[in-house]
């Protein structure tokens, strides 16, 4: 028998930036228990918590309003089609995604006001989810 994904689903609520690439890295961004910094030769990304991020930021280019699914991990790099399998769910119900991916696991983001048709989605589907 297959085994089943859990996934846990953070309390906290998240922004997503986008920075010019030589700009610096705001310190209130490593406030929280999650953050993910991505550098690009086109952009500095950001996700952090939302309550942190300072309002001269929020009037640039910022999405508010974002949840975080965890897989509960650590996934084997040997693994095939978690998150290609979750995607097509999601795409499939019309819920929109933002994926990070770690050493350990994969992390998916998911607008506030579409949350509880993706966990419903996942458990119709056989997939556990979680309140942390």
């Amino acid at each position: 028998m297959k085994e089943q994904l859990t996934l846990k689903l953070l309390k906290e609520r998240y922004g997503v930036i986008r920075l010019e690439k030589d700009e610096s890295i705001p310190t209130w961004v490593f406030v929280g228990e999650f953050y993910s910094i991505t550098k690009t030769e086109d952009e500095l990304s950001i996700v952090c918590l939302e309550k942190d991020i300072q309002l001269d930021i929020k009037n640039k280019k910022c999405e508010t309003d974002w949840r975080i699914l965890k897989i509960e991990g650590p996934l084997n790099f040997s693994l095939i089609g978690i998150l290609s399998k979750i995607s097509t769910l999601m795409a499939n119900n019309n819920i929109s995604i933002f994926a990070i991916s770690t050493y350990d696991t994969d992390y998916i983001l998911i607008k506030e006001n579409k949350i509880k048709k993706a966990i419903n989605t996942l458990m119709t589907n056989g997939y556990k989810v979680f309140n942390s």
